[in-house]
């Protein structure tokens, strides 16, 4: 606004300027071409002739005696010829009292008289106050509305920060299930809102996952340490020979083996996931991966009677973590073996098309679509008295060593029994061959 002010002010005041020097130039020309009485002439010509009283003019001799114009007299602080300035000037023509705010510009004559050449600014000075006083109320309004639209706006504000506040309290104070309120409007709270919420739903879901996961691991760990403080009990109760002296170890021992084992899974899930384990990825063949792992497990089928099978007909190459793989295939075959009835059948497959896939399907109970989703987290065994063999984390670190080498782990159903994949990306195959590194024994 100030800026507009200034424009308005300079534009008027360029404007007066050029019309003073226009007719200044005129009354010059006239008295080059007629002389002195030529411009008294003009001068009383134009001063009688100006219906808006607009213009002002003043003749006078060499001694300041009046010759023409519209003026009473010459300013009692004269101008310097050539310079512009704003006097206060009577009217000859209105009578005793009747000034002026004039903006004038004195002028020498070759002769020594002078010239006074002005233009009324009253109505321009009531202009610029007009807009002084629009400038100085559109200013006080806007500062007013500003205060009234940043007051709401605070208000507002601080009313959905409240609401926030309140709802994070609450979930302090335990009640995981509160989430931010959503007014619909679709704004940055709203957007920031869902985040949130999504945010503390992924919370809530870890926190339930980590307190099942206890849960779990307090009933798997307590079984086997309440039997070996029982053995120590009865060792130490009574006098026991060297023949069962030697039983209560060897069964001390396989239980002190089973909670290491579960420990050790945990610790290669964890290291899986957080990437340390991450190791530079080698040409693998999966096809002679699985038959190093059938191999390897093809007594234990044998001691359940199960027909432990391989379909592997061509090599089937990927880039990968040959040991990761080969314990994640491992885990695979021996959940199948061990939860396949006897004369059941576990087959393992590979295959190259239309992506490198690796496959282990068995003829047991399977698992119900509902679940399958589940049975992929730690420590969950479907059996709800988990009394079968083992700690429950096999599954999830075959999904870790999926996940580490960009491949999907499906469970279907194999009618009867239960299909696992591992389904790797095209881009991970390659046609160079590559000799197989993968430790099975380690499994």
């Amino acid at each position: 606004m100030t800026f507009v002010y200034v424009a308005a002010v300079e534009y008027m005041e360029q404007q007066a300027r050029e019309t003073i020097d226009a007719e200044a130039q005129g009354l010059l020309e006239a008295h080059a071409f007629g002389g002195i009485s030529s411009l008294v002439e003009l001068v009383e010509l134009r001063s009688a002739h100006d219906p808006d009283r607009a213009s002002f003019y003043l003749l006078v001799d060499a001694e300041g005696r009046y010759l023409a114009g519209n003026i009473a007299a010459w300013p009692a602080e004269p101008p310097q010829a050539g310079d512009f300035y704003r006097l206060r000037l009577l009217d000859r023509r209105r009578g005793e009292g009747a000034s002026h705010q004039v903006l004038a510009r004195a002028v020498d004559l070759p002769s020594g008289a002078r010239l006074l050449v002005g233009r009324d600014i009253q109505d321009k000075l009531r202009t610029q106050q007009l807009l002084r006083s629009a400038i100085a109320g559109g200013t006080g309004l806007m500062l007013l509305l500003g205060l009234l639209g940043g007051f709401a706006l605070s208000r507002w504000t601080i009313g959905r920060l409240e609401q926030v506040n309140r709802t994070t309290a609450a979930i302090m104070a335990g009640h995981l299930g509160r989430r931010i309120e959503l007014l619909g409007g679709g704004d940055e709270f709203d957007e920031l809102a869902q985040n949130l919420n999504a945010m503390l739903e992924r919370i809530e879901q870890l926190v339930a996952s980590m307190r099942e996961v206890t849960d779990n691991v307090a009933h798997d760990l307590r079984t086997p340490l309440n039997r070996i403080r029982s053995r120590i009990e009865v060792a130490l109760l009574k006098d026991v020979d060297r023949a069962e002296a030697r039983e209560l170890l060897e069964a001390t021992m396989r239980d002190a083996d089973a909670l290491i084992s579960t420990f050790n899974a945990l610790l290669s899930i964890a290291r899986v996931e957080a990437g340390s384990e991450r190791r530079e990825h080698l040409p693998v063949d999966l096809s002679e991966l699985a038959r190093d792992v059938v191999e390897l497990y093809e007594p234990l089928a044998e001691e359940k009677s199960i027909a432990l099978g391989l379909d592997a007909p061509a090599p089937v190459r990927v880039e990968g973590d040959p040991q990761l793989l080969a314990q994640a295939l491992a885990n695979l075959v021996d959940n199948a073996i061990k939860y396949t009835p006897e004369g059941g059948t576990v087959r393992v497959r590979t295959r190259a098309e239309p992506e490198p896939r690796l496959e282990v399907a068995d003829d047991g109970p399977g698992i119900p679509p509902h679940l399958r989703e589940k049975a992929l987290q730690r420590f969950v065994r479907l059996d709800p008295d988990r009394s079968a063999p083992g700690n429950g984390l096999g599954l999830s670190l075959v999904a870790a060593v999926a996940k580490l080498h960009g491949a999907k782990l499906e469970l279907a159903d194999n009618r009867p029994g239960l299909l696992v994949s591992l389904r790797f990306a095209a881009a991970q195959a390659r046609s160079r061959p590559g000799a197989l590194q993968a430790a099975a024994a380690s499994v």
